[in-house]
């Protein structure tokens, strides 16, 4: 058997290649092929709970691995198996050896608790002017009052700075294009998000454009790289996703470089449901890379059967109550909790001790991943 499965595996490897060296997105049999190999892929975004951003959890001075082993230790307490990690460009500019060795160190943390990372290159969320060094204290009572966008708005609207991009991207998809312990890459979240109720005021107008026009290349970047893992971006302003003349051209430019679907769903289970049936006619492995808010109706109970159901990958937003506070609903920057917690978590399951939010929610992950009781 053992001998069968790295004959299979070597097969995919040298049609994954074959098909990088041409610059194209996988064929539907290559990523199905790459599918029926995972399990069902279950996990979290994840970032410590003593990080605020990106940048504060992979930079030098505040990389925490004894505090990722221990989360990560919860993580496979509850079966999880994958965990959707961000990356960020400036920290390859500032140092990229040592990002990289920080990178591996992470890995080996992970691969140590059963976990495949899926890396995220870009991202259109939140702070659109990061900067490099020490990291802002949380907003009291705002949730991810400190994220960062990657690139920033200054990159992003300035082409010159695409020589740059491109070098993060081939060095750190390269440094890693054949490793094992990556699930795969997803090269941007939310593109084009404007972040109207946080930062709107300070995004470029032309946004969507800007993005529209570097997206294609992130793709070709990593693409170039050679990775023998999947590349995907995910949908996720909740369209009819069930027909190419129903998207917009940066979904169409998603789904169409895409080798693996993923998309996000922060709705009630029918809806979920129907996302994952309106995907499912593109005939490729489908990845729901964020989902549940309790307040919004989408939880673990409502969720993860369906997922199992239709072998979606289910990888929940937040994992620990930490500097990020996302456990605060989105309203909160319009409505800080400055006085009060909300009285229901939004996001997160855990508290920064280990101990479960809701015992019942952990109950159920564990019973539906397989995974033994006991333990955090």
């Amino acid at each position: 058997m053992k001998r069968l499965l790295t004959g299979i595996l070597l097969m995919l490897s040298i049609a994954v290649v074959a098909q990088a060296a041409e610059g194209q997105p996988w064929s539907e049999k290559t990523a199905n092929d790459w599918n029926a190999n995972q399990p069902w892929l279950v996990g979290s975004n994840y970032i410590p709970a003593d990080a605020i951003n990106q940048l504060e959890m992979w930079q030098a001075d505040s990389f925490d691995p004894q505090r990722i082993d221990l989360e990560l230790g919860w993580a496979e307490g509850l079966g999880m198996n994958t965990m959707r990690v961000f990356l960020h460009d400036l920290l390859w500019q500032q140092d990229s050896a040592g990002f990289q060795k920080r990178i591996d160190t992470f890995l080996s943390i992970a691969a140590k608790h059963k976990i495949q990372p899926l890396f995220v290159l870009f991202d259109s969320c939140w702070d659109p002017s990061p900067k490099l060094g020490k990291q802002r204290d949380p907003r009291p009572g705002v949730h991810n009052s400190g994220w960062v966008q990657n690139p920033g708005a200054a990159a992003l609207k300035d082409a010159t700075q695409y020589p740059r991009l491109e070098a993060y991207v081939k060095g750190v998809v390269g440094a890693f294009a054949h490793d094992r312990r990556v699930l795969g890459w997803d090269v941007w979240n939310e593109p084009g998000n404007r972040n109207d109720s946080a930062y709107g005021k300070l995004e470029p107008p032309n946004k969507a454009d800007l993005v529209l026009k570097l997206l294609p290349r992130v793709f070709e970047w990593a693409r170039a790289a050679g990775p023998a893992q999947p590349l995907t971006s995910g949908l996720w302003e909740g369209r009819d996703w069930s027909s190419p003349d129903k998207l917009s051209p940066i979904e169409r430019v998603q789904l169409e470089m895409s080798d693996v679907i993923s998309f996000h769903s922060y709705e009630v289970p029918e809806v979920f449901e129907k996302r994952v049936k309106s995907l499912q006619h593109y005939h490729r492995p489908i990845l729901c890379t964020e989902y549940m808010a309790r307040g919004n109706g989408s939880t673990f109970q409502g969720t993860l059967p369906i997922a199992r159901k239709y072998k979606v990958a289910a990888i929940n937003w937040g994992f620990v109550a930490g500097k990020t506070q996302t456990y605060f609903p989105w309203d909160s920057w319009e409505h800080p909790y400055t006085d009060r917690q909300p009285s229901v978590w939004f996001h997160d399951i855990f508290q920064k001790d280990g101990t479960p939010y809701r015992p019942e929610e952990v109950k159920f992950i564990r019973e539906m991943t397989g995974s033994p009781a006991g333990g955090k």
